[in-house]
């Protein structure tokens, strides 16, 4: 079984290049001293993701992205990430950046978050979005 899979779930989306996705992936997964096991993408709505946010984190906001760390603490990484295709999309437009380019982006966020980084400090949201942009120079067009 792949380490990485990609689903959708309410929208009509499939992630662009998935085999190379899954390839990147890997290798920051790796530079990150982490093995992939099994990391689930589920690509979705707004009013999908408000729906898990609301439910299970009990935050009343819209949002991109949620991740789901189910190998806490391990080397394994064991998780599913849930991104919000309309989020995307909006931020893409609000940042003036491809959508493909802000897709990898919060792509990459997720697995920084499994990877153990975290983003509710000042400090925190700094260093991920170091790591965010590392994460994307080793995309290879």
């Amino acid at each position: 079984m792949p380490a990485f899979r990609f689903f959708s779930d309410g929208v009509d989306f499939s992630i662009p290049k998935p085999r190379k996705t899954a390839e990147w992936l890997m290798q920051v997964a790796k530079r990150e001293r982490k093995t992939p096991e099994e990391i689930a993408y589920i690509f979705c709505t707004d009013d999908y993701l408000l729906a898990i946010n609301q439910r299970f984190l009990h935050h009343d906001t819209y949002t991109d992205i949620v991740t789901f760390d189910y190998a806490k603490g391990s080397k394994n990484l064991v998780g599913e990430v849930y991104i919000s295709v309309d989020r995307v999309r909006d931020n893409a437009k609000t940042l003036n950046v491809p959508f493909e380019d802000e897709l990898r982006r919060v792509v990459a966020h997720g697995l920084l978050h499994l990877c153990g980084y975290r983003d509710k400090t000042k400090a925190e949201k700094a260093a991920m979005r170091k790591k965010e942009d590392h994460c994307l120079s080793l995309w290879q067009n």
